[in-house]
């Protein structure tokens, strides 16, 4: 279960520093100049917030995976992080418009490996969080 916690540890720690590329690929210069600034700001601010968080939590999974395991408070922040994660998995297939993806090469592959990346997230902290034994 630790190497589980590793890979999803390093997984949301390349993720984190993915973003900051997103600017660049999607385009935000164009896209975004038609916001209203408070918006463009806001669209920035989160975007950053959110790198970070996920950033922490890879950390806190690379750092603290036995603690996220065997303590009452680990097992409480896995079961709430099981939760965001599985509700991100939902967005993932039922929130975003097959038209953004479905014939598009690179955008389905990238549709599919967050559903698994997503996947893995949930079943990895809902595991911890409710303090099942994998193996015996």
């Amino acid at each position: 279960m630790k190497t589980l916690f590793e890979i999803c540890g390093l997984g949301l720690v390349g993720l984190s520093l993915m973003h900051a590329g997103f600017p660049r690929y999607f385009g935000w210069k164009t896209e975004l100049a038609a916001l209203s600034p408070i918006n463009r700001e806001m669209m920035k601010v989160h975007t950053l917030f959110i790198a970070l968080t996920v950033l922490l939590m890879g950390l806190l999974c690379l750092s603290s995976a036995t603690l996220l395991m065997d303590t009452v408070l680990g097992r409480r922040v896995s079961l709430g992080l099981g939760l965001f994660w599985g509700l991100r998995l939902g967005i993932q297939i039922f929130g975003y418009s097959s038209s953004l993806w479905r014939g598009k090469r690179f955008e389905t592959a990238m549709h599919i490996l967050f559903i698994v990346f997503w996947s893995m997230l949930t079943f990895t902290f809902l595991v911890a969080g409710t303090g099942w034994k994998m193996g015996g």
